[in-house]
């Protein structure tokens, strides 16, 4: 019979196994050119957009397959973002 705590200590373990494949990515990036910066960029659905205190700057954070990370991250920084920070994850529950 599964227990509730059978099925949290499941979901734990599948988010575990699921970040070793992720990183996450955090940058900033002037507003003017963050649609274009969007069309390129992977996520599990959305990234994050967040603004700044210099209102015509916005920060960004997303989850990305790390596969693909020294690929995209030279995209990024053509595009204009600034201050890109690559880091591990832990879980990623769905």
């Amino acid at each position: 019979m599964e227990t509730q705590q059978n099925r949290d200590i499941g979901l734990m373990l599948r988010g575990a196994l699921a970040a070793e494949e992720k990183v996450g990515l955090k940058m900033n990036i002037p507003r003017a050119k963050l649609n274009a910066l969007l069309k390129n960029l992977p996520a599990l659905r959305n990234p994050t957009v967040s603004p700044l205190a210099q209102a015509d700057w916005v920060a960004v954070e997303t989850i990305i397959d790390e596969k693909v990370v020294h690929e995209i991250i030279p995209q990024l920084k053509a595009a204009g973002a600034e201050g890109i920070i690559e880091y591990p994850l832990n879980k990623v529950i769905y």
